[in-house]
């Protein structure tokens, strides 16, 4: 059964810190693409940040600089480590695998306070 499991997700105040880790489980995690996507209250869902099968990492104007992702293929995992957060963070975080097929997880609240 495949599975994407997000955690991490919390309260934190602006300027904080978050690590969310996205464990996978029922595919074969170092085949696929990985990527971070957020969604807020009445907004579309978007993108946030890739890392590729070979590590080659991305992100969206709004969060380069402060954010990083990784993977550690022995876990099985990906992580998002988010800094420097502000208000305009807040939002549901989603991991999504990608390859020969697309998997999403349940999503991770984060609320960042001003």
């Amino acid at each position: 059964q495949v599975q994407l499991v997000e955690s991490g997700g919390g309260f934190v105040q602006s300027g904080g810190s978050l690590r969310l880790a996205c464990a996978a489980s029922g595919f074969t995690f170092s085949s696929y693409t990985m990527r971070w996507y957020r969604q807020a209250p009445l907004k579309e869902r978007e993108w946030v940040a890739i890392i590729s099968t070979g590590g080659t990492t991305n992100y969206a104007d709004s969060v380069k600089g402060r954010f990083t992702i990784s993977r550690d293929n022995a876990r099985d995992t990906v992580y998002l480590q988010m800094n420097s957060l502000k208000p305009e963070d807040t939002a549901v975080y989603y991991c999504r695998a990608s390859g020969s097929y697309n998997y999403w997880g349940q999503g991770t609240q984060v609320t960042v306070s001003s």
